[in-house]
């Protein structure tokens, strides 16, 4: 038997997984430190080298965006940076409105910085970066947060590291001042554009790390390139539009033959060969041409509204329950706003229709609702919204339905037949290995909508997804099925124990466990109706217990990593109502999120040792009551 992990093997503040340069989790181990960095504790905050990126900015980044700010800043400014001019206009105009309607007026200035690569003796030729910086009085730092978190559009870690390792011209961990050295006065014209070009002396190849407390946390970037290529075989960076061509494929579901271990020289699935059929995603004619690619997922989901908002006659959108917290943020701060419908039950279809009808009967002549999303499952309550029904209204009322599946994924459920467009955070199980962010939009070529959707977007969509990150992705996802299946039963074999010792479920005369939230148990009827037949249950699953202090004893002694995000190939778990919703407990609790909410994403781990590990922790968690 495997024995679990300890979770004194994973400090505090330290990258999950661990050793990992450009990690997407850090390691919170208990309920305290998540309680402390939801409060910005010292302790747990100096102790960070890692964090899901949209929440934690990566050091490569935060050394990117100081020499940014020493080299175009003046005193007290701040900066963010984007990858194109498009997305750094709408970082600025969110911050100009958002200070606006706080009633504190600010303003924003855009830099495009060119960092051209020397000519060197290297087989291909290095590309030039184009940086767009964003900078602001600090002051408004949180308002440039927000738009960085909610919609994933930043640039990633491994794109820093490409433009410090242009830069660097000094050590690698040489340290660079917050502020400019020589004060220069302000600007006169705040708005104005304006473009530098810069090409290093003497560039270097390594990447530029800025300093750590733990330096043993990170390989170096030749360890790093020599392990991937020899023993993860990626593609050559240099083929970023092969990557990105084979995950298109493999999302639509159109490849005849998707073995990469068959080719001896690395994968197939991007060449221009490659043999194509009908996609098996429950729609035949969707192709790789419909689906597009994102830095992150929910840069797809904001995607997603942004091409309703440019495509569809203006009217709010319904959120159609509990979503993960920054979908929400996206509706309710870009466009006309939203209906929230936080429970997601077959009770609260009545409820939108009143919606609908209510609407209809103050303006006839336009649109009720413009679109609704929902989570199918949802996280972290893992309920199905009963899609056959909600189609049907979307078509009697003519609104589109765009449909998150990152929590059921493609191996599992068919939910493309019944949306108009499926969006996907592919930094989850379609990775596994968390060391890579991405997100997918699918446009479903049946949906009445699909000739205006595909027309905008082939009009709008900009291709940032940095090449090196897609060829990271394309790696980790060539066995996503065969990965998807181990963990679907290992988690139908750990929640059936789980069970058997709840409230809901089981025969114990005194159970810690309130409720085991999995699609098996939670509006089975909704999930089932989309659950492929040789699908599972997914591998994620929430639980809630008969007290907080049950609820800390359980999480504080579960023997697995713990930290934020989830679809891992290891086993993942965080007190999720604590870390999305520190600021508004009581709101959530309202919709059945309650504070002591333990979320877990089952791994790849040997079952018998995964269960003794839940074992050891509801043991745990029934002494401590």
């Amino acid at each position: 038997m495997t024995a679990p992990l300890s979770a004194n093997n994973h400090p505090l503040g330290s990258a999950v997984p661990p050793f990992t340069q450009h990690a997407i989790s850090v390691s919170l181990p208990t309920w305290a430190d998540n309680v402390g960095y939801e409060e910005g504790e010292k302790r747990v905050v100096d102790a960070m080298v890692s964090g899901y990126p949209r929440f934690f900015i990566h050091l490569s980044i935060q050394k990117l965006a100081r020499i940014c700010e020493q080299k175009f800043g003046v005193p007290d400014e701040k900066c963010i940076l984007f990858p194109s001019k498009k997305i750094a206009d709408r970082c600025r105009s969110f911050v100009l409105d958002r200070a606006s309607l706080a009633g504190t007026p600010t303003h924003v200035r855009l830099v495009q910085y060119h960092i051209c690569p020397e000519d060197t003796l290297l087989p291909f030729p290095q590309p030039t970066v184009e940086l767009h910086i964003v900078l602001f009085p600090s002051d408004a730092w949180p308002l440039a947060k927000q738009f960085w978190q909610h919609t994933g559009l930043g640039i990633s870690s491994r794109l820093a590291d490409y433009c410090l390792s242009l830069l660097q011209a000094e050590p690698p961990n040489s340290p660079v001042p917050s502020s400019p050295t020589s004060p220069r006065a302000p600007f006169k014209a705040l708005n104005k554009h304006y473009s530098v070009k810069h090409t290093p002396r003497s560039p270097s190849f390594g990447t530029a790390l800025p300093p750590s407390p733990n330096p043993q946390e990170v390989l170096s970037k030749d360890q790093s390139t020599y392990l991937e290529e020899r023993y993860g075989r990626n593609l050559p960076v240099s083929a970023g539009s092969y990557a990105k061509r084979a995950l298109r494929r493999r999302i639509a579901g159109v490849l005849v033959r998707d073995n990469w271990e068959d080719s001896p020289q690395g994968p197939c699935a991007g060449a221009h060969d490659v043999e194509v059929g009908p996609s098996h995603r429950g729609v035949r004619d969707v192709t790789e041409d419909d689906v597009y690619l994102f830095s992150t997922g929910m840069t797809a989901i904001w995607s997603a509204h942004q091409l309703i908002l440019g495509a569809r006659p203006p009217a709010k959108s319904v959120c159609f329950g509990f979503p993960y917290t920054d979908t929400l943020k996206v509706l309710q701060k870009w466009g006309p706003g939203c209906h929230f419908l936080g429970h997601g039950l077959d009770s609260d279809i009545g409820v939108l229709e009143t919606i609908i009808k209510q609407e209809l009967s103050e303006n006839p002549s336009a649109p009720p609702i413009a679109a609704l999303f929902a989570e199918f499952p949802s996280n972290p309550l893992l309920r199905s919204p009963n899609i056959s029904v909600l189609r049907a209204l979307a078509d009697k009322y003519d609104f589109l339905l765009v449909i998150d599946e990152t929590i059921g994924n493609l191996v599992n459920v068919d939910v493309l037949q019944h949306a108009d467009i499926v969006v996907s955070s592919l930094s989850k199980i379609f990775s596994g290995d968390a060391n890579a962010m991405g997100g997918s939009l699918i446009l479903n070529p049946q949906s009445r909508h699909y000739a205006t959707l595909k027309a905008y977007m082939s009009s709008t969509y900009e291709d940032t997804y940095f090449d090196e990150d897609a060829v990271f992705m394309e790696r980790n996802s060539r066995n996503f099925k065969r990965r998807i299946r181990i963990i679907d039963e290992n988690t139908l074999a750990v929640c059936e124990y789980l069970r058997s010792r709840s409230i809901s479920g089981g025969t114990l005369s005194s159970p810690v466990i309130k409720e085991v939230f999995y699609p098996k148990y939670i509006t089975p009827e909704n999930y089932l109706s989309c659950k492929l037949p040789e699908g599972g249950y997914g591998g994620l699953f929430s639980l809630t217990f008969t007290s907080t202090a049950a609820s800390q004893a359980f999480f504080d002694n579960m023997p697995f990593q713990k930290g934020p995000s989830l679809g891992t190939n290891f086993t993942l778990a965080n007190p999720y109502t604590i870390l999305a919703h520190y600021l508004e407990l009581g709101w959530a609790a309202e919709y059945g999120v309650e504070e002591g909410l333990v979320r877990i994403s089952v791994g790849m781990e040997e079952r018998e040792g995964l269960l003794e590990g839940f074992k050891v922790a509801l043991r745990a968690a029934e002494a401590a009551t």
